[in-house]
């Protein structure tokens, strides 16, 4: 963050008190908008930049008639910068009545000082705004801050932390102590436990670090707020960039007028098997919701007509079958290929020109099936024509590379793979535990030596592109921990890529996103234990509507 201001001021103009303001007024907005009744609002600072936010928000505060209380863990002789000028600048004489109400800031130079009547006062606020630490903290947390960030937590208050909750480090990637998912705001942290502030929400700026996104930091939102930082100079050295609807606005563009259904393009589901046919039924379906023109649904002909009677859009295509009813290698024989003396192409030849593959949902794990599931996989990715077509990859489909993820490239065509981490997990032949505690290097090390678009599913799900890129998507909740919700995750891909085949990774982002956001609306109107997959199709739309009326300026992510 650091450097982003910097770039912002010596690169393009904007001079660093002004970003410092902006930031305060982003504070003062949030705790005016979400905390409307909250009438008396201590204001706790550090000496550093974070402490100066806090100077400007209490002075912001104040002048809405707000009873502002400062208190300052450190001499004002300490203070420097930008953070000394906005000190000043709250102390200097004041002339409206309004602000005659601020009261000269406490200051506290020792742990003893916290527990003096002035402090309980403050510390008895009904908000307290914590600007102790920033970003640009790293441990330990000093006796007196540790101190006063403990008397934030035993207050009854609300606490709204400025930029992140004081004590905690920007790049952590893993929730710790106190904000472990289990405990509630306002519990002691475990014992030993690094001490940091038990925030109800944050106001970050510009961008997010690591932690925002995976450290579980508080129970309420974390906002990130634009405070005047151009795009140019917002750079993630980790390669990390999380998804906003801004980001797709080109992709949700209106439709042509003289569009047709073959402007938007033919997704292709292969997959099916006895027992599993509403698997390859919703991803078809999802493709369509996503706006794809057509869908097809190639199954075991024995539930063809399982799958057909699903949803009267979709069309099918029946498939040769072993005797479980999954697909069977007859499927796939009589090419070119396989007789060389005839030019009679199979059953899938002609279906896989010219269409986006979505290959696994509902596929099994029958030896035979999984060799037909490498074989396309095979032709269609060592294929150097008809490029713009896309082979995504789920559920199954990626257990029949177990032992033999060397076969998985995207070099030729791009190749989207889907995997959980348990699925993850055989691909890469690390336990999952291991996975899940290296997300982000896991996912970025297979895309890049893949060259695939990898999407890591699971609490911020991780689109790791070939370059080494990592989208972290925001959206999304525990009640979609529910069968079939990945298969509806398949055919939104594949029904974006089929519209933007220019574009894959941008769709690939794209769809998990409108996927999450679907499954958020539909917490909200029926709640995480009654959701089940196919109440995101119905609400995609909405999700569509929202992301397009959504304006810019502020960002809110949740836990």
């Amino acid at each position: 963050m650091r450097q982003i201001d910097r770039a912002t001021s010596e690169r393009f103009g904007v001079a660093s008190i002004t970003l410092m303001e902006n930031a305060a007024s982003a504070v003062a907005h949030f705790v005016l908008s979400e905390y409307p009744q909250a009438e008396r609002i201590a204001v706790v600072c550090g000496k550093g930049n974070n402490g100066g936010d806090g100077f400007v928000a209490a002075r912001k505060l104040n002048e809405t008639g707000r009873a502002v209380r400062v208190l300052l863990l450190c001499d004002p002789q300490e203070l420097r910068g930008d953070a000394a000028a906005a000190f000043q600048n709250l102390v200097s004489p004041q002339r409206s009545s309004v602000k005659q109400r601020l009261k000269s800031p406490l200051i506290v130079r020792n742990r003893g000082e916290l527990d003096s009547p002035q402090a309980s006062e403050i510390f008895a606020s009904d908000l307290i705004v914590d600007a102790v630490l920033g970003t640009g903290f790293r441990p330990p947390v000093s006796p007196l801050y540790a101190a006063a960030i403990e008397k934030m937590n035993s207050a009854s208050a609300v606490i709204v932390s400025v930029d992140i909750p004081s004590g905690v480090d920007a790049d952590a990637m893993h929730p710790r102590g106190a904000v472990a998912s289990n405990l509630e705001p306002h519990d002691k942290p475990d014992e030993g436990a690094a001490i940091q502030a038990l925030s109800d929400a944050v106001v970050t700026f510009t961008a997010p670090r690591p932690a925002h996104l995976f450290a579980e930091l508080t129970k309420g939102p974390t906002v990130i707020a634009s405070i005047g930082s151009p795009q140019e100079a917002i750079v993630s050295k980790l390669g990390l960039h999380l998804s906003t609807p801004s980001d797709f606005m080109s992709l949700l563009a209106p439709r042509a007028r003289e569009a047709n259904k073959g402007s938007y393009g033919h997704v292709l589901v292969i997959g099916g098997s006895l027992g599993k046919a509403g698997a390859p039924a919703m991803s078809g379906f999802a493709a369509l919701r996503a706006g794809a023109g057509l869908a097809t649904v190639a199954t075991p002909k024995s539930v063809l007509a399982t799958v057909a009677s699903f949803h009267p859009e979709l069309m099918t295509e029946p498939l040769a079958e072993t005797e479980e009813g999954t697909i069977a290698l007859a499927a796939i024989l009589n090419s070119a290929k396989d007789n060389p003396s005839k030019d009679i192409p199979s059953p899938l030849d002609t279906l896989l020109e010219r269409k986006t593959l979505a290959i696994g949902p509902g596929i099994s794990r029958h030896q035979e099936t999984a060799k037909v599931v490498r074989e396309i996989v095979h032709r269609c990715t060592n294929k150097r024509d008809h490029d713009d077509t896309a082979v995504v990859l789920d559920a199954d489909a990626l257990n029949a590379f177990e032992g033999a993820a060397d076969q998985l490239t995207g070099r030729n065509r791009a190749l989207v793979i889907t995997p959980h981490p348990g699925e993850m997990s055989r691909l890469t032949g690390l336990s999952v535990a291991k996975i899940q505690a290296s997300r982000l290097e896991v996912a970025r090390s297979f895309a890049t030596a893949h060259k695939a678009i990898v999407v890591l599913k699971g609490h911020r799900t991780l689109v790791a592109a070939p370059d080494g890129t990592v989208w972290v998507n925001p959206t999304g909740n525990p009640g979609m921990a529910t069968g079939g919700t990945g298969d509806i995750l398949t055919g939104i891909i594949a029904g974006l890529i089929a519209q933007h085949p220019r574009q894959v990774l941008e769709a690939v982002a794209l769809a998990v996103y409108l996927h999450g956001l679907a499954g958020d609306l539909a917490s909200e109107a029926l709640g995480q234990e009654s959701l089940v997959a196919t109440d995101l199709l119905l609400f995609l739309p909405l999700a569509f509507k929202q992301m397009r009326s959504q304006k810019s300026g502020e960002t809110r992510i949740h836990s």
